[in-house]
């Protein structure tokens, strides 16, 4: 079997999805290319990992959250490949393998530029597909600013347990001198018990305290989201686990709310879910959530404006 790559892969994926019988698709991991890039950041070596059907059809820059890394994200990455996207997600400032101190971020305008950089560098490869942002947890408050700051056409924007309302305990932490050494419980991330084993062990995950300066980023961003323009006329779906600790449903649907005010806007609140609906135990039913928007949006051809 170590002899044929196609087997390999696609024995993996089987493996790291933990599919149930009634799934609606498959992905063929023999039509995904998956590689590695790397550039110049704004503080330091980014990597990107990106994957891409054969001919793909649309660009999506995907953000991941706090303190994990753009590998957490195989799964969904490869099901939007296959539905027809080149998908670039790198691995934030102080993330996964780019470089920075570990979980570490002191503004996250930088993390916002670095994402622009990313997509300057897909523009070179596909330069006319349609955008469309994917944002979690952290990265949703990234994706978020994206839209509110950069000068770039952006065709739809997906948001899950989007930290843009805040979260009044973790930035109560920052009352507390040291803050103590209580890292996230993987049991908040999932129902699934598998999702929090992996993250327990997974090198590329910070598993310490929270840092002083990023929480510091995190409640002045969420200061300028609250302070800066909504989306207009963006298609934006958002989806949030009903019992999401970290991204609390109370604080986020105002933010939410506020900012999605278009004609193609999408709330899916999943009843008894945690934060990371991408892996929570029907994450298949979320991932066809998402690729049903996103084809729904580009053949309306609804954009938001330049």
């Amino acid at each position: 079997m170590y002899d044929d790559p196609d087997l390999v892969a696609r024995t993996i994926l089987e493996l790291t999805r933990k599919t149930d019988d009634d799934h609606h698709w498959r992905i063929d991991a023999s039509m995904i290319n998956a590689s590695d890039i790397e550039l110049d950041g704004t503080r330091g070596r980014l990597v990107v990992r990106r994957w891409a059907d054969e001919e793909p059809r649309h660009l999506v820059l995907l953000a991941h959250g706090y303190g994990e890394h753009s590998g957490r994200y195989e799964h969904v990455a490869r099901a939007l490949a296959e539905a027809g996207a080149a998908v670039y997600a790198p691995d934030h400032l102080g993330h996964g393998r780019s470089e920075g101190e570990q979980a570490s971020i002191h503004d996250l305008s930088d993390v916002v530029h670095d994402l622009a950089l990313v997509h300057a560098r897909a523009r070179e490869s596909h330069s006319d597909l349609p955008l469309v942002l994917i944002g979690h947890s952290m990265g949703g408050i990234i994706a978020t600013l994206f839209v509110q700051t950069q000068d770039v056409p952006v065709n739809a924007l997906v948001l899950s347990g989007p930290v843009v309302g805040g979260n009044p305990q973790l930035i109560g932490l920052l009352e507390l001198d040291p803050i103590p050494e209580v890292p996230i419980d993987p049991a908040m991330l999932s129902r699934d018990p598998a999702v929090g084993a992996a993250y327990a062990e997974d090198p590329l995950v910070y598993h310490g305290a929270f840092r002083r300066e990023t929480l510091q980023a995190f409640a002045a961003a969420v200061e300028q989201i609250a302070s800066g323009p909504d989306f207009g006329d963006l298609p934006v779906l958002w989806i949030h686990g009903e019992e999401d600790p970290l991204a609390p449903l109370d604080v986020t649907r105002p933010v939410v709310e506020r900012l999605a005010r278009g004609e193609q806007v999408q709330y899916v609140v999943y009843p008894g879910a945690r934060h990371e609906v991408f892996n929570e135990t029907n994450r298949d039913e979320v991932i066809e959530v998402v690729t049903t928007f996103i084809d729904s949006v580009l053949a309306s051809g609804l954009s938001r404006r330049a």
